[in-house]
């Protein structure tokens, strides 16, 4: 089995490449590129996201057949693919960092920037974090509900399908954690640095 993490240069994403080396041993091959026909011929790709959604959005559509790949496993193909932070958040049909940017329309919904009350709450909201796991998901396989989660972000998805929705976490407000709809899993946070309870969601995309 062939996972592939996407690397078009949207930051480091090094701390994705190690613990999915780490969870995979032996028994997959990762590999990290952003060529689109070795993404095509992948079993399961994982999208990162660091930085801006404008400047991620930027970053992928500059990699010639980049995007399309991925619409073609994604969405003709309905390959599993996770996003993480941004790659999450650019699933959403547009975004509003920055400049009002067009995200890749796979889940219907914006980002926008989480609403601080007012200076009560810091942004970017960074750490640790409590998430609340409100529909069976095949990547919380296993794991506690409750559990805490590693963020790092200003900016929150907000899908206009609340269905597609898998876990929340309070931050000011209920924002979306994670999402599942289908082939396609997001999470805002990080599960590379969550710890075991992070390997451990890996361990579970890797063997959908």
């Amino acid at each position: 089995m062939k996972v592939t993490i996407v690397d078009y240069n949207s930051g480091n994403i090094s701390s994705v490449i190690n613990s999915f080396k780490e969870v995979a041993k032996e028994k997959v091959n990762i590999e990290v590129t952003s060529d689109p026909n070795k993404i095509k011929s992948s079993d399961k790709v994982v999208l990162p996201g660091q930085g801006s959604f404008k400047s991620c959005v930027e970053a992928l559509n500059n990699i010639d057949g980049l995007s399309d790949s991925l619409n073609e496993f994604t969405m003709t193909n309905k390959k599993p693919l996770l996003g993480i932070c941004v790659g999450l958040q650019m699933f959403a049909d547009i975004g509003y960092e920055e400049t009002e940017t067009k995200g890749l329309g796979w889940i219907s919904g914006k980002v926008s920037k989480i609403d601080n009350q007012n200076g009560k709450y810091k942004l970017p909201h960074i750490g640790w974090n409590q998430i609340n796991i409100v529909r069976d998901s095949k990547i919380f396989r296993d794991i506690e509900n409750n559990s805490h989660m590693y963020f790092v972000h200003s900016y929150e998805f907000v899908p206009n399908d609340k269905k597609v929705i898998s876990a929340t976490t309070d931050y000011s407000s209920n924002i979306v954690c994670s999402i599942e709809k289908e082939n396609i899993f997001g999470t805002q946070f990080h599960p590379e640095k969550s710890d075991m309870i992070g390997l451990k969601m890996i361990d579970n995309f890797i063997n959908l």
